[in-house]
Parts: C-alpha cells; structure tokens; sequence
C-alpha cells in the first residue's frame, strides 16, 4: 500500500523536471497548468417504462455515470462515442447546463459553479438561432456590441468582427441576409460558421460546440473545425461533440474522450487509440482507423452479455475485459488469468496483482515523447484503491496550481491581461477573456437598452408587413365605421349606433394585436441563447421591446383615430379619444406578449389569445352593465381590460347635459346613468390611469417569466 501511494505521489514532480528543456511544442501540451478538469460526473434521471407484467415502473438511469477526465488547455477535445452515449448530455454537464449534476468541474485548477462557468463559456448549439432578416455583418456586429461591451472602442469591434468574418470565411457573403425557411439567405455552412462566429467574437476561455459539423458538407465540416482549432491555439480550452470526423478533421483533434451508455471509454490523444486497443487485446486491424476500429469494439460489447462496463473497468483500472465470441483479440500475458466477471469474485488482491502486471509493461509504452506529461491514467494503478482517479491532486497541491513550469507560464493568463485589449501582446483578433469580466454584464443598462432597440428597429424595418398589415386592419376598419355610422342623429336609435361603434372600436383594438403572438414565439430561442451566456439581462429585452413598439402603436391608434373622429362627429376632447386608444393597444400588447412567453407553440398561443378576449369582452361591461354581473363573476369584470375603454370611451363621449334625444328626453348623463357609469368629470382620466396599470402588471409577469421560466437547463 504505502509503496504504491509513494510511487504515485512522486511521478508528477519528476516528470516536470524532465521536462526542463522541452523541444519547442507545436501547441501547448497538457501539463496541469489549464484546462477544464470534471471529477466523477453522474447525471441520474427517473426514467418509466414498462415491467414484464406490463405495469409501469420508475427506475433510476445514469445518463452519465462517474465520468472523470479533463480538457487541457489550448487543445480542441472531441468528445465521441456512438448515439445515445450522452455526448450531448455531457457538454451540457460541463457548461452548467444541468441542474442536478454530482461531481465537480474545475476550470484551471479553480472549481466552478454552472453561474461561473456559463459566465466565462459561450456554448454553440446544433440548431442555428439567428435573426433570418439581419446581415452576416449585422448579426456580428451586435454580437460585439452585446459581449464586448462599452470599454472597447466602435473601431476596435469593427475591426475585430472584419477579422472574423474573414477568419470564419464570410467575405463573399457578408451582407446577405442570414434568410430562413421564407427568405434565401446564406447556405448552410456559411450559416453555421456565422452562429460559431457570433459565439466567439468576445474569444470566451471556454467554448463548447455541439455536433458542429452536422448538416456541413466536408469542405465546409473542415473549415468550421479548422476555425474552432485557431481559437483553441489563442489559448482557450475548447470541447465539441462529433459524430462522424473525417480523417482530416482527425488530424486537428488534439484529445479524445469517448463515451458509450453514458461511461468513459478512452480518454487520451488520438494517436494513442491504437495503443489502448493493443493493450485490450484487439489490435487494429492494417489500414483501418483505430478510432473507428475503437468504436467498432464498443458497439459489439455493447450488443454481446457484458454490455460496455468491462471496457469502462479496462479504461480505468486497466483490467482486461473478457474476449467476445470470435472476436479477433490476440492472447496477451493477462489473458492467461481466468477472466471472472467485473465484480470481482477474485476480490481486491486479486485485482491488485492485475494492476501491478499492467503497471509493469503494457503502459510503458505510452510515453514515447518526452514532451508529454503522462496521462491520468498512468497514475491510476499507482495509489491505493479508494481514491478517486484523481487521488493524486489531494496530496500534491503544488501540481494542481501549476508550478510555473516553463510551459505553463507562457499559456497562464495574468489578471492584467484582463483590463487592457490584447494588443499589446500580439494575439490574434479572438484575445481571450477574464472569467469575470467586467462582472456579471458586458455593458452597462442603457447601452444593453440601446443595442437591443437597434436590432429591434431593423428587425421591424426589414419586415415591415407584421406592422403595416396591423395598419391595414385599422385604417379599413376606420373607414367602415365612418361610413356605417356617419353623424348619428339625435333619436334612440343614434344613442345604440354610437354605443355600437364604441364597443366595435374596442372590439377592433383588442383583436388586431393577436398577431404579436408568434412574433416573441419566434424571437424566443433567440432570447435563451443570448441570456444564457449573459448577453444582457432579461429586464433590458423587456423594456427595449416595449420602447419598440411606443411609435408604431402611436401611428396606429393616431391613424384609426383621424378617420373616424371626424366623420362621426363624436363629443368631447379629441385627445383623450387619442389617448384612450393608445392605452388599449399598449395593455392588449403586453397581454399578448406575455401570453405568448408562456405557451409553447403558436397555436396554443392564438388559443389562449382568442379565449381570453373573448371572456374580457364578455365581461367588459356592455352586455350586462358592471352592477348587474353576479357578485362571483365582479373580479371578471375588474380584471377585463376592456371594460376601461369602454366605459372611458362613453364618459367622454355623454358626459354632461347635451340632448342626446328629443323624444324621450335623454341628456348624456342620464345615459351614463342608466348604463351604470359614472359621471364624475376626472374619473375618465382613472381609467386610463388602469389601463395603464394593466400594460404595466403584464409587461412585469413577462419579465418574470422570461427572468425565471426560461431557462436553458435540464432539470
């Protein structure tokens, strides 16, 4: 015991030591001077399915299931592994996408919780989420804007998103819209690049891709990874997932981690896979490629009785796993030893001597360059069992740190880098960022405001059918009004037309904003990907959209307004008439955008919509005036965000003592009174005051739960 506790503790100095005068590294190597290392990651979800007398049972899956390893620094790692082994899941893992994770991940030797870690990473999805009406240019340029914030000059961001665009291959179609299904924009590749590109512009310590090469011819897979590789050389730790790499994108793959059922398989460089078959009895057959051959093994374990645990207990312990049927495994000094299943009827010492055996010869082979620090796994049979395979860092803390051997000094980061552009040093345009820059946000609120009012105005401007179909509706449904009910006369019937053409404008007001409903639907992936890497907060959308939209809801109600002021002759002040309309639009607004945040698809959406507008027209008071509705029903009618137009609508319109009719005698307020509505003079102006309230209240529930509800993680 005490003898393999001693060997392990004193390996990792030495080999500093050797590697005082290091031939010059093509790029970094892994010494524990940085990168991303995860200690035994399990991801466990409750999973139903069906029991053999067909009930349901509940049963506890590991999606991941003690996963340990690391992802040095300045080095692309590919995670691999055939599907359904939990690539996905783990690069959520790592970027503190899932809620309830056992383990930890540490970020140069420091340990990270998910706030931090998606703080200093940017995470490229599979899908591309990208405004289809904004220019390659554009969508960088806000990019910049969001992520690099106020300290960097508009020059500066500038030049760094023309360096992109050329790095990432964009020149030729940098002012082409990004399209979508509607529109032809750009190709696919180009599209992909643009979306990595739009995560990296602020050259984050961390980036993580999932399957960024799906849907890429080879070409474009190629330039996309070799792009991905630069990065990783400026210095940040770099982890993707792979399905199918060609023999050239191999070549730019600098470590490996391969998974299968959610357990490790092989963690290492690529060129060591042949070696680890070697070891496992399963030599790579001539002219086939040993990670392909690796993952061919892997699927007939997969398919055989043992499943995969024998070559995860191999990956670890080094114990060799029992040969298949006709497999084609050469006989090894181990396989001699009866192979007895992996748990260990043979028991600890029985285990142990299959350790020494292999720490003896099959490993030594592995170190062949001196360059290279060993691998975790060679310090795996050398430290008493119990201790996590990452035993050894517990006892050496002067390694975990990174004595500032000569290698790492030069990839270590200083503080100072942080404050000053990387100019100075001559990095390339993606310098690399402080994991807590500048706090928590980029730029300051205003500026966030700001940006996001810009893009929303191009947006609007780009696609300006959303609005002016809006303006449309209202302007034909002006002139209709103006023409069906042109200067009522003074006689009953006159009263129930003007009655008629106000609960109509209501109607109109309420109804024409349901188109807003796919608009946030749309914007929302958008939204979750931005916020979750911190692009600006919730809040700053929220006001933004809402500042948005001031202008055009103005024109809108102005425009309806002008039309039919006139050719009804209506009473009362013209501007509260304005004024009345406007609220409307802003609170029906805020109703629909809210709604619109809360259900999941556009249909539900226009449901949920429809249904609520037509209860608040029920209840706004015109069928059943507010002092009739049955005494449960009252809040209904308080919370109808109709019934104040409507009844602010009549107050300006008969208040006071002008003849609405001659025979029977009605003044407006005997109307008002008979409709129930009071006849105060300023409590028009309260209920423009509500309605206000009412935009207010839904804009904030939006807020929340756009702050709260939607979020980008796994339960």
């Amino acid at each position: 015991m005490a003898h393999h506790h001693h060997n392990g503790r004193h390996r990792n100095p030495e080999t500093v030591i050797d590697m005082a005068p290091p031939p010059p590294p093509e790029k970094p190597r892994f010494g524990f001077s940085g990168g991303l290392e995860f200690t035994s990651l399990t991801y466990t979800v409750v999973k139903k399915q069906r029991g053999a007398g067909g009930e349901w049972e509940k049963k506890d899956v590991d999606l991941l299931h003690e996963i340990t390893g690391y992802a040095p620094k300045g080095c692309v790692t590919a995670v691999m592994g055939p599907s359904g082994a939990g690539k996905s899941t783990f690069l959520d893992a790592l970027a503190g996408r899932i809620a309830s994770l056992d383990g930890r991940v540490a970020l140069d030797g420091v340990e990270m919780s998910p706030s931090l870690i998606k703080r200093s990473s940017a995470y490229v999805m599979q899908d591309d989420r990208l405004f289809p009406m904004l220019t390659v240019y554009e969508t960088l340029m806000f990019a910049a804007d969001f992520r690099l914030g106020s300290t960097v000059s508009a020059s500066d961001k500038k030049l760094r998103v023309e360096n992109l665009i050329e790095q990432l291959g964009l020149t030729s179609s940098r002012n082409t819209y990004i399209g979508d299904e509607g529109t032809r924009g750009v190709s696919g590749g180009e599209r992909r690049r643009v979306s990595i590109g739009v995560d990296i512009i602020h050259g984050p310590a961390l980036l993580f891709l999932d399957e960024p090469t799906s849907g890429l011819d080879s070409t474009s897979a190629h330039s996309v990874i070799e792009k991905v590789h630069d990065i990783a050389c400026a210095g940040s730790t770099v982890v993707l997932t792979i399905h199918q790499p060609s023999s050239r994108i191999l070549l730019l793959l600098d470590h490996l981690i391969i998974l299968a059922r959610g357990q490790l398989m092989y963690s290492g460089g690529p060129k060591e896979v042949g070696a680890h078959l070697g070891r496992m009895g399963r030599r790579v057959p001539k002219g086939e490629n040993s990670i392909e051959h690796l993952l061919d093994v892997i699927q007939e374990y997969e398919k055989s009785e043992f499943g995969v645990n024998p070559l995860a207990e191999f990956c670890l312990t080094g114990l060799k796993p029992p040969k298949l049927n006709g497999a084609d495994g050469l006989l090894s000094t181990v396989s001699s030893v009866p192979a007895t299943p992996i748990s260990g009827v043979g028991g600890e010492d029985f285990d142990h001597s299959l350790r020494s055996q292999h720490s003896k010869s099959p490993w030594s082979g592995v170190q062949l360059t001196p360059s290279r620090r060993p691998k975790h796994k060679d310090n795996q049979h050398n430290k008493p069992p119990g201790l996590s395979p990452h035993g050894h860092h517990r006892y050496s803390p002067e390694i975990v740190m990174g004595t500032p051997t000569p290698l790492s000094s030069a990839y270590t980061v200083t503080e100072g880098d942080f404050m000053t552009p990387t100019k100075a040093t001559g990095a390339p345009a993606v310098g690399i960022n402080a994991l807590g820059h500048r706090g928590k946000f980029a730029n300051s609120y205003p500026v966030e405001v700001w940006v996001l009012m810009r893009r929303n105005f191009t947006n609007i401007w780009r696609t300006p059918e959303l609005f002016l179909s809006r303006l449309m509706v209202l302007t034909v449904m002006g002139f209709l009004m103006a023409t069906m009910f042109t200067k009522p006369k003074d006689s009953p019937q006159g009263i129930t037309n003007r009655l008629s053409f106000f609960i109509f404008t209501v109607c109109v007001f309420f109804f024409s904003s349901n188109d807003a409903v796919p608009a946030f639907i749309q914007e929302r992936f958008i939204f979750i990907r931005e916020t979750s890497h911190n692009a600006y907060r919730a809040s700053a959308y929220v006001v933004a959209g809402l500042i948005t939209y001031l202008p055009f809801l103005l024109l809108q109600s102005a425009t309806y307004a002008a039309i039919v002021w006139f050719a009804l002759k209506l009473h009362g002040q013209f501007l509260y008439f304005l004024v009345m309309l406007y609220a409307s639009l802003l609170s029906t607004n805020s109703f629909v955008v809210f709604i619109s945040s809360v259900v999941p698809n556009f249909i539900l959406g226009y449901a949920a919509v429809i249904a609520f507008t037509a209860l608040f027209f029920l209840f706004c008071g015109y069928f059943l005036n507010s002092h009739s509705i049955p005494v449960a029903w009252k809040w209904m009618n308080t919370v109808s965000t109709m019934k104040y137009p409507y009844e602010g609508l009549l107050m300006n319109e008969f208040r006071g003592g002008r003849l609405f009719s001659k025979d029977p005698l009605l003044t407006g307020d005997t109307i008002l009174q008979q409709l129930a509505i009071s006849t105060e003079e300023d409590r028009k102006w309260w209920m423009v005051l509500y309605l206000l309230g009412w935009a207010v209240f839904y804009r904030i529930l939006f807020y929340l739960v756009l702050r709260f509800a939607s979020k980008n993680k796994r339960k």
